[in-house]
């Protein structure tokens, strides 16, 4: 519309010429423009006439014309009572000599008669107007697509956001707080997310977007799954650590269709897509079961359960793996442990199950005992278990290390402990 705007300058109108520096419109259609310039127009009308049911507004887009009429009754001389309405008759045979009383008498008004401080307050008026109007357009065109995914261009990244633009040129917002953490964006470059929000900041609402969201990837997989999309295989839950694991739980309402097979796609060509989205992030898919041991099980892939005791009242359970599957049930930073008892609601207790004669533990899982660079000094003469480590002597894994004999010392004693 900023073609319009600058089509109807003219050097007669003065008022046009101060729109035509408006910045790009976007979502205002012409007949929409019109209507808010014949508003505008009004207004200053009003301000000098007090009245504007007589006056009409006629902008031709096409030409980039404004005509304004100003229409009044003629009266005897003498009997004008408001002069806004009414003009006499010797007044009006001022333009022709063949007016009658009662007739109509229409004048043009120039819009260079305007003053000053009018053509200002109009542009100002104007500017708000369509502001307005495409602020209720964003709100309007989003406030029903919230949860749905929207792919923009980026057009600028600041440390705490990234702005996008849609295909209509609209403003969306990515917040560093919901961008997954291995996001990195440039300008120009496309991203998909949903829309998560609609804030409102002193009046200027503002579309904000999130990738780290469980619906961001259940659409995704509505995307990539056809079976999803056609309601043959439901998402029952999702949990995510976002750009490190995620979590689906989902079931076939066919027992001809395999959920997880469906969502993994052949030679994983579906999941793959997924993955690399969002970040090359690892996602477990299991089969939902109303049995909540098995549920807990399957949850907590990819290690291997042994017994599970439930405590429904409470929500919690012990989980009991052997020694070489309790690494992979925590996982890293307790990233899938914390994640399965999300997916399942049950808070989640994991011991080793005991092997006479084989039951050992891995270094690895004494790492909230010994500092991290002793146990991968340790790990670095081929001890990666506890008794591995039990089977020499506190000199020779000394030497062996140059850790000091205080050190290997502690640590003995934290091994020991476990097996007491």
């Amino acid at each position: 519309m900023n073609d319009f705007i600058k089509s109807t300058k003219m050097d007669k109108n003065e008022i046009i010429e101060s729109f035509a520096g408006l910045k790009e419109l976007k979502n205002i259609d012409r007949a929409t423009m019109i209507r808010v310039l014949e508003d505008v127009f009004r207004d200053v009308l009003e301000k000098k006439f007090q009245v504007t049911e007589n006056i009409d507004i006629i902008i031709n887009a096409e030409k980039g014309d404004v005509q304004i009429w100003r229409n009044r009754t003629i009266v005897e001389d003498g009997k004008v009572t408001d002069p806004n309405l009414e003009i006499s008759l010797s007044e009006a045979r001022k333009y022709a000599d063949d007016f009658e009383i009662g007739e109509e008498f229409s004048e043009e008004i120039k819009i260079n008669s305007f003053e000053r401080r009018a053509i200002q307050n109009a542009k100002v008026n104007l500017q708000n107007k369509l502001l307005d109007i495409e602020r209720n357009d964003i709100i309007r065109r989003y406030q029903d697509r919230i949860d749905e995914i929207v792919t923009g261009e980026v057009y600028r990244v600041w440390k705490k956001e990234v702005l996008v633009l849609d295909d209509d040129g609209n403003e969306l917002v990515l917040p560093k707080a919901l961008q997954i953490p291995k996001d990195y964006f440039s300008k120009g470059d496309q991203v998909r997310a949903i829309v998560h929000t609609i804030e409102n900041m002193s009046g200027i609402p503002r579309v904000i977007l999130s990738r780290v969201s469980p619906v961001f990837l259940e659409r995704l997989f509505e995307l990539e799954v056809p079976e999803i999309a056609d309601g043959l295989v439901s998402i029952r839950a999702i949990v995510r650590e976002p750009g490190e694991r995620a979590k689906v739980a989902v079931e076939s309402y066919d027992d001809r269709i395999d959920p997880v097979g469906a969502c993994v796609g052949m030679k994983g060509s579906r999941i793959h897509g997924i993955v690399r989205e969002l970040r090359n992030e690892n996602i477990d898919i299991i089969n939902y079961t109303d049995n909540i041991s098995l549920y807990i099980s399957r949850a907590l892939s990819p290690a291997k359960t042994g017994q599970i005791i439930i405590d429904q009242e409470r929500k919690r359970c012990q989980v009991y793996l052997k020694p070489d599957q309790v690494s992979l049930a925590i996982g890293k930073d307790g990233i899938n442990i914390k994640l399965a008892a999300k997916l399942t609601g049950y808070e989640i207790d994991i011991f080793r199950e005991v092997d006479e004669g084989d039951y050992d533990i891995e270094i690895d899982e004494f790492a909230d005992e010994i500092d991290p660079w002793i146990i991968d000094e340790i790990k670095n003469i081929g001890c990666d278990t506890a008794k591995s480590v039990l089977s020499m002597t506190v000199e020779e894994v000394a030497e062996k290390t140059d850790l000091e004999i205080e050190t290997v010392e502690y640590v003995f004693e934290i091994l020991k402990k476990e097996f007491e």
